[in-house]
């Protein structure tokens, strides 16, 4: 029972320090953080924060409303397995109906594309629309494609009628020769008509100063796909910062940052937002400002000895293998990526969660340790107790018998007149057997 509450113990007190830290950093990521690294770079050089996104690169298709696409199969397992397509229909395209026995019978709403109701409607349920119905919607554009699954059973009973989850997918059991609706909703506003396209896909970069909290970051530069920047601060207009003018053509948004300073460290994020299609991603970047570089050693000559024979002793500033300008330097590509979170306030609270956590652990192993040896000590101590009174308690039914010593007789007698041996022998054993006698009836 002791050992349960000490657990007991421990899970609460863990739980009381681990849940708000884990709560604060689920709640303060609204993007999804895609690459997060360290860089260290002297004073006074340039650096190149990268920003690369494929997913970027959008090709503004006019005709994205036949990217959109929902169609309907009908999976079949008996008599074998079988796949058939229903139907399709894409935004502002008539309904495609496969089979002609199905035409007039099988049908979505018109205004599926508007309020995202695509569920399908059948008339006149036969025993052959049995099968696992499967709605599939695609936006090929923004690269998105969702399915949901629905079986369809049939009975000639109207109290059989009913709908429920299996867990995998919803069944219908629906009478023969009436109608259904497989439900088939999405009001996302994916599937809608939005904004104007270049208005929905937006990039910026923030920069958070050491010691100050990510709600205080400060806004350096926003990008739309339209062509329109909005710059904050003097950096960008005297060339301290820039982004690439053809950022959403090519899909690099990478901030570069000249003459780097110690004012400059801290932590630089890229956002990339596609609010029509969903697109949330940032990637995080701690800038820390070195010592700058050494200059360049002086070049040294040497004056001519005479004037008929010159000669210049040059000291070559760098070797040939060496890198011939110093004061350009590269950034590699790490092959390790280095995941950086933002400090949250519950870090505090977690480093203490888990130093409670190490020695309640520890209380806990010593708790157990010192109970099982008490429990072991008595146990033998009642042992020794039990051995001490066998052995000092006699029981009272015991006799105690005293040994007689049976003695020789010896002795002589003084009538030595004895015909022979045997007479003088049967004499004195009948002496001795009186005596022994004696002493047995006392």
């Amino acid at each position: 029972m002791m050992t349960q509450l000490h657990f007991l113990l421990f899970v609460s007190v863990s739980s009381v320090f681990f849940l708000p830290s884990a709560w604060g950093q689920s709640s303060s990521k609204l993007d999804v953080v895609v690459e997060a690294r360290n860089i260290t770079l002297p004073a006074g050089t340039q650096a190149v924060l990268p920003c690369h996104s494929p997913r970027m690169i959008w090709t503004r298709d006019r005709l994205k409303d036949r990217q959109r696409v929902v169609h309907w199969d009908l999976f079949r397992s008996t008599p074998e397995y079988s796949v058939e397509r229903i139907l399709d229909m894409s935004a502002g395209v008539k309904e495609r109906v496969y089979n002609g026995f199905n035409k007039g019978r099988i049908t979505i709403p018109k205004t599926a594309f508007t309020d995202g109701n695509f569920s399908l409607v059948i008339n006149n349920v036969g025993t052959a629309d049995r099968g696992v119905y499967s709605c599939n919607l695609h936006h090929h554009y923004c690269q998105l494609h969702q399915s949901i699954k629905i079986q369809l059973n049939t009975t000639k009973s109207v109290r059989k009628e009913k709908r429920y989850w299996d867990g995998d997918k919803t069944v219908f059991v629906v009478l023969l020769g009436s109608s259904v609706v497989l439900p088939c909703v999405n009001r996302r506003p994916l599937w809608m008509e939005g904004q104007q396209e270049d208005q929905q896909q937006v990039a910026h970069w923030d920069w958070q100063p050491p010691g100050v909290r990510p709600d205080g970051a400060d806004r350096l530069v926003d990008l739309y796909a339209s062509g329109e920047r909005r710059q904050y601060g003097p950096l960008f207009p005297v060339d301290k910062m820039s982004v690439s003018e053809d950022a959403f053509s090519v899909g690099d948004f990478s901030l570069t940052i000249s003459n780097l300073q110690p004012v400059d460290k801290g932590l630089y994020s890229c956002h990339l937002h596609h609010h029509y299609c969903g697109l949330h991603e940032r990637l995080i970047y701690r800038l820390m400002v070195g010592p700058s570089l050494p200059p360049p050693p002086p070049v040294l000559t040497a004056a001519p000895a005479a004037p008929a024979v010159p000669t210049v002793l040059a000291i070559p500033n760098t070797l040939p293998n060496d890198d011939p300008s110093p004061d350009v330097v590269e950034l590699e590509r790490p092959r390790v990526v280095n995941v950086i979170l933002p400090e949250h306030p519950g870090h505090f609270f977690q480093q203490m969660g888990y130093f409670l956590a190490t020695f309640f652990l520890l209380a806990f192993i010593i708790t157990i340790v010192i109970v099982l040896t008490r429990r072991r000590r008595k146990r033998g101590l009642e042992y020794d107790l039990r051995r001490s009174e066998r052995s000092h308690v006699t029981g009272h039914d015991d006799i105690a018998l005293d040994a007689t010593v049976l003695k020789v007789c010896t002795q002589e007698y003084p009538n030595s007149d004895y015909k022979n041996n045997l007479l003088k022998e049967r004499d004195m054993s009948k002496g001795c057997n009186k005596e022994m006698d004696g002493k047995l009836w006392i």
